[in-house]
């Protein structure tokens, strides 16, 4: 009798020793996922578009690393004091997406006073002062210095960065703008910089994949970029441009907010709302800005016969490709009487072209 009931014993302790150990082990399989959700929701992705006034700076922030997507304008210190203010010590990799001084301004000031350990810019060059003291402060420095090209794809961190644009450069400089498609987890944003519409095709017949949640407009919002067969090929859910309050260009343009919205994007600007910023975790995303309101066409709209793309001259009754050329392999004007200069551009056009009240003057 004795031997049974040890035997009974002992299958029950076995089986309380069995039971006490299976969700021991359980919990032991399980741990590793719960500590990648746990650390992917801690770290994330924080992309600030951040308000700089006429001019264009992106910082993207996750756990140990950052990049810069432009400068700001050269006229203020709006992108270094944002660094600043966020605690901003080591940039990985700064982006100038080409030479305009609305999108380097601040780069030379940021390589000379952050821990930057890379700079990328398109290889299209510019005379003016702030292009020659950005490579100053390259060269000085001692920076890594790259010019990335379509189809390359780089790791920082667990963010994936494709290169869209360009293939080459070739003197080009807003055209020819660095863009990129950015990844984390399965939140996707793309920049074009000041990319014009036909670039945005070349991008679609490359074939790459351009879909994302969060499109940057190009070029300030302005109607010479974000076409409607790019938007549909991007589908985006938000979409975000930078530009001035009341600036003198009419950024953004009347049409592409209605093709934004048309294609189903919430806009956001940070003429209206200031910085904008997104967070994500990989899976979903956040929208928060620095201010309500809704955007609208921009006022008092010119075309910056020193700055302006080929496609914003052509948009000047009587300048057409050739015309449009020679201004920009002319400029910068001191003077809008400077274009009698140009062969072709006599009195009569000259006065037609003041007249529409379009053609206005700014640094390069």
């Amino acid at each position: 009798m004795k031997k049974k009931w040890l035997i009974f014993y002992s299958i029950l302790i076995l089986l309380l020793l069995a039971a006490c150990i299976r969700p021991g082990e359980q919990a032991e399989e399980a741990e590793p996922e719960k500590q990648t959700a746990q650390k992917q929701q801690a770290g994330g992705l924080k992309v600030h578009f951040i308000d700089v006034g006429q001019g264009d700076s992106t910082l993207l922030e996750m756990e140990g690393y950052t990049m810069l997507i432009d400068a700001g304008d050269w006229n203020s210190t709006d992108a270094v004091d944002y660094l600043e203010k966020q605690g901003i010590q080591k940039i990985d990799i700064a982006v100038g997406t080409h030479p305009d001084s609305d999108h380097i301004g601040q780069l030379a000031d940021i390589i000379n006073n952050f821990d930057v350990g890379e700079v990328w810019m398109s290889g299209n060059e510019s005379t003016s002062d702030t292009f020659i003291e950005t490579l100053e402060a390259i060269d000085s420095t001692g920076i890594d210095y790259y010019e990335p090209r379509s189809g390359e794809v780089f790791d920082l961190g667990d963010m994936k960065i494709e290169v869209l644009y360009p293939e080459t450069a070739t003197g080009k400089a807003n055209e020819e703008s660095i863009s990129f498609r950015l990844s984390y987890g399965d939140i996707r944003f793309v920049f074009t910089g000041d990319s014009g519409i036909k670039e945005e095709q070349t991008m679609i017949d490359s074939g790459i994949d351009l879909d994302a949640e969060i499109l940057h407009l190009g070029h300030h919002g302005s109607n010479t970029s974000t076409g409607n067969a790019f938007l549909k090929a991007v589908s985006p859910e938000i979409a975000i441009y930078s530009a001035g309050a009341d600036n003198s260009y009419g950024h953004p343009h009347a049409e592409v907010l209605a093709a934004a919205e048309n294609a189903g994007a919430e806009v956001y600007g940070t003429d209206v709302n200031g910085t904008v910023i997104i967070e994500t975790d990989g899976k979903t995303y956040s929208v928060s800005a620095e201010r309500n309101g809704l955007v609208k066409e921009g006022k008092n709209r010119c075309i910056d016969l020193n700055a302006a793309s080929s496609a914003e001259l052509q948009e000047i009754e009587g300048i057409g490709p050739a015309f449009a050329k020679d201004i920009i392999e002319e400029r910068p004007f001191r003077t809008i009487d400077q274009l009698t200069e140009i062969k072709g551009i006599g009195p009569a056009k000259l006065k037609n072209i003041k007249e529409q009240g379009l053609a206005c003057l700014g640094g390069e």
